[in-house]
Order: C-alpha cells, then structure tokens, then sequence
C-alpha cells in the first residue's frame, strides 16, 4: 500500500486515503471524496491502474468495489 500514497497524494479531490488491514491475509481501501466526480476520477486513475497491474500476484480474487455514501461524519479540523 505505501508505493500508492504518493500517487494518492497528487489526486486533488481525494481527501481521504487508508489503506487498511481487516485479517492476516484480508486488505481494504477506504477513501472519501467531495463530490462522485471525485470518485469516477480516482477509480479511472493511476492509482486502479497501478492495482490492475499487480492484481494478479497481489489478490487471490479479483477486488470489489463498494461505493457508499457517508450519512455522517466528525472530522477533526
């Protein structure tokens, strides 16, 4: 996950970026956006990109996608 940051770094309307580990062998991305524009950029981006390429020795299955809304949030500022 550490080589992808700096490309998240560079995407303007990701404002929120975790790569995070859910089990042993169990690994997610959450992150959030201002706007679906902001999501449709990231998900055709150099970042899925970069995942495509390695997904075959990276993930023993294909990844899903879940897009979710947040309903609400506390962010410190």
């Amino acid at each position: 996950m550490q080589p992808l940051l700096p490309i998240v770094r560079d995407e303007e309307k990701t404002t929120a970026w975790f790569g995070i580990r859910l089990g042993p062998s169990t690994f997610a991305i959450f992150d959030a956006f201002p706007d679906e524009a902001g999501r449709e950029a990231h998900l055709k981006g150099k970042v899925a990109e970069a995942l495509k390429a390695k997904a075959g020795e990276l993930l023993a299955r294909p990844p899903t996608i879940e897009k979710v809304d947040v309903l609400a949030e506390k962010l410190s500022p």
